[in-house]
């Protein structure tokens, strides 16, 4: 088994990938007497970097999960990098429901990486 078709590396990468595109995404609104131009084109900046990352991480991680399970990994990595993010950026701490909200992202990657039927 190589490095790149190992279960954890494709993981890793999106995390990292996500910490960019959130900046990329949402670090403009602590800045919002910059003008709307340069913080667009500062993100796109930005998430080219996440792209960067982002593309080599489905790649790799398509040898060794499916792109159903790749999108739901995706999703719940985008949510604990959120979550950190918004905490350690903004300061704001998550809400009751956007617990119970994360939690049931959370049964879908169980239910994703269950045997399908006639498998």
């Amino acid at each position: 088994m190589t490095v790149t078709s190992s279960w954890w590396l494709p993981i890793l990468l999106l995390c990292a990938s996500n910490v960019f595109m959130t900046f990329a995404w949402y670090g403009h609104l602590k800045h919002k007497g910059v003008p709307l131009w340069q913080a667009i084109l500062a993100s796109w900046g930005i998430a080219f970097l996440e792209y960067v990352i982002m593309v080599p991480a489905n790649r790799w991680g398509s040898e060794r999960y499916s792109p159903y399970q790749l999108k739901i990994l995706q999703e719940v990595v985008t949510l604990v990098v959120f979550l950190v993010f918004a905490f350690a950026y903004f300061g704001v701490k998550p809400q009751w429901n956007h617990i119970a909200a994360f939690l049931c992202i959370l049964a879908a990657v169980g239910f994703t990486f269950l045997p399908a039927a006639g498998n």
